[in-house]
C-alpha cells in the first residue's frame, strides 16, 4: 500500500505541472502580446506583463470561460530602488470555479500611472488607495484616489525603502489650541549605546572578571 501511495502522489504532482504548462502555453499563444513572461513557483502560477497591457489581461482572465478568476484577493506593491521600474505591484486573482489561483505582476517607475482595475473588481479601490498610499504608485482613472492608512497633511509614502524610519513630521494634540496638530518631527531623546553581545558573551566576560 505505501508504495501505491507514493506513485500515486507523484502522479498527481506530475499532473498538476502539466497542467500548468499547458495552462501557460495557452495562455502565451493567446495573448503573446500581454504576456512576456511566466513561471511557476511553490505551486503559484506567476505571470509578467507590461503597466499598458495589464488591463486587458485582467479583463481576460476574469471572463474568459477557460480562466474565470472572478475574486480579486489583493493588490500589494514591493519597492526596489536599484531597479530602474522601481514599484513592482501584485494581483493576487482566485477562480473558485477552477479552484486554482494566479498572480500578476507588472513594473512602474515613479512617474508612470498604472490604470485602475476598479471597473472589473470593485474591490480593487480600497487595495488600490493602500498601494498608493504607501509606494506612491499612481493609478489613473480610480474613481477615489486618496490616503487611506496615513493621516491627513502626510507627507511621503511609508513604505518606500528610502523614506526614514523617524517620518518627516510628528502629530500631537495642542491643549491651548484645542486641536490636533502637524509639526516638524525634533529628535530630542539622546543617542543611546547598547551592547551588541550575546548574554553567553557577557557571563564569560563577568566569569573572567570574577577570577581576577
Amino acid at each position: 500500500m505505501e508504495k501505491i501511495y507514493i506513485s500515486t502522489g507523484f502522479t498527481k504532482k506530475k499532473r498538476r505541472f502539466m497542467d500548468n504548462q499547458l495552462f501557460f502555453k495557452s495562455l502565451i499563444a493567446t495573448l503573446p502580446k500581454w504576456i512576456h513572461k511566466c513561471q511557476t513557483s511553490k505551486h503559484e502560477n506567476i505571470l509578467y506583463t507590461n503597466p499598458n497591457s495589464l488591463f486587458q489581461l485582467l479583463y481576460f482572465l476574469k471572463y474568459h470561460t477557460n480562466t474565470r478568476f472572478k475574486v480579486l484577493i489583493d493588490i500589494c506593491g514591493v519597492d526596489y530602488p536599484s531597479r530602474k521600474r522601481r514599484f513592482e505591484v501584485v494581483y493576487n486573482l482566485l477562480s473558485i470555479d477552477y479552484n486554482t489561483r494566479i498572480r500578476i505582476l507588472t513594473s512602474v517607475d515613479e512617474i508612470t500611472p498604472i490604470c485602475s482595475v476598479v471597473s472589473i473588481f470593485p474591490s480593487a479601490g480600497w487595495w488600490e488607495r493602500e498601494t498608493w498610499d504607501m509606494f506612491g504608485v499612481y493609478f489613473s482613472n480610480h474613481p477615489d484616489l486618496r490616503r487611506i492608512l496615513t493621516d491627513y497633511g502626510f507627507e511621503g509614502h511609508p513604505l518606500r525603502k528610502d523614506f526614514p524610519l523617524s517620518g518627516y513630521v510628528e502629530v500631537r494634540y495642542d491643549d491651548s489650541e484645542k486641536r490636533v496638530v502637524s509639526e516638524a518631527i525634533e529628535m530630542t531623546q539622546e543617542f543611546r549605546y547598547f551592547d551588541f553581545a550575546s548574554p553567553w558573551e557577557q557571563m564569560s566576560r563577568s566569569d573572567e572578571s570574577n577570577q581576577k
